[in-house]
């Protein structure tokens, strides 16, 4: 069965957001060692990473469980 909309953390959120942000919260050396793909780990880019990751669904699961589990900080801070 599907997640509904409401229940779905990741509804709403590109693959490229998702991406953007954990960089910017950890960047690429970090996300390195966090997800061992060699996108991130040789001569990463936002570019290179989206493209693998669009098509390699094991990869692209890892990155959304990452930014699931990261503690991020209030909007209203």
């Amino acid at each position: 069965m599907t997640r509904s909309y409401r229940q779905d953390p990741l509804h709403g959120l590109t693959l490229q957001i998702l991406l953007t942000r954990l960089v910017e919260r950890y960047g690429w050396e970090d996300m390195a060692d966090k997800i061992n793909i060699n996108c991130f780990s040789n001569d990463p880019s936002i570019a290179s990473s989206l493209k693998f990751l669009r098509k390699t669904p094991w990869a692209r699961q890892k990155v959304e469980t990452l930014y699931l589990h990261t503690q991020w900080p209030d909007a209203d801070d």
